[in-house]
């Protein structure tokens, strides 16, 4: 078994709100970059029957273009749909100890909070995507109704 290669794969798909406005910042080369944490929330039964409900905050990191919109239409409370993968960097905290950070990269950033100027979910975008990519959208969107 020692000698078997597995597949490569690092794909992140998550849905929740923001604990706070996104931070917009640019490198030293001019290139937009923008953070922000999502709270993820699972509700569920206990045993017992009692109610629960577990929130998971993930960070985020969006470049450029995207990091710009995110900037520009999202704030404390926005509801996304996040693409992406997870990335791991280190950071020295001001007592000098490094501190391994998990973050998604994101690829895509759905907007889902409805906005009187568009169709909700972005439907309108699905116009560029291809017949396959439409249905998985359809699907998901029919999966989080239910929920």
């Amino acid at each position: 078994m020692a000698n078997t290669k597995l597949p490569s794969l690092n794909k992140v798909i998550i849905v929740g709100n923001l604990v706070r406005d996104p931070e917009l910042r640019y490198t030293s080369e001019g290139v937009p970059v923008v953070n922000f944490r999502i709270a993820s929330n699972k509700k569920y039964k206990d045993n017992f029957g009692m109610h629960k409900e577990d929130v998971c905050y993930v960070g985020v990191v969006a470049w450029q273009d995207l990091a710009q919109s995110c900037s520009e239409f999202l704030k404390k409370g926005s509801a996304v749909l996040v693409e992406g993968e997870l990335r791991s960097r280190m950071k020295e905290n001001e007592d000098g100890r490094k501190r391994n950070y998990v973050e998604i990269k994101a690829f895509q950033v759905q907007f889902l909070d409805k906005r009187a100027d568009s169709a909700p979910w972005g439907e309108e975008n699905l116009l560029n995507l291809s017949r396959t990519e439409q249905e998985e959208r359809s699907d998901f969107k029919d999966s989080l109704d239910r929920i």
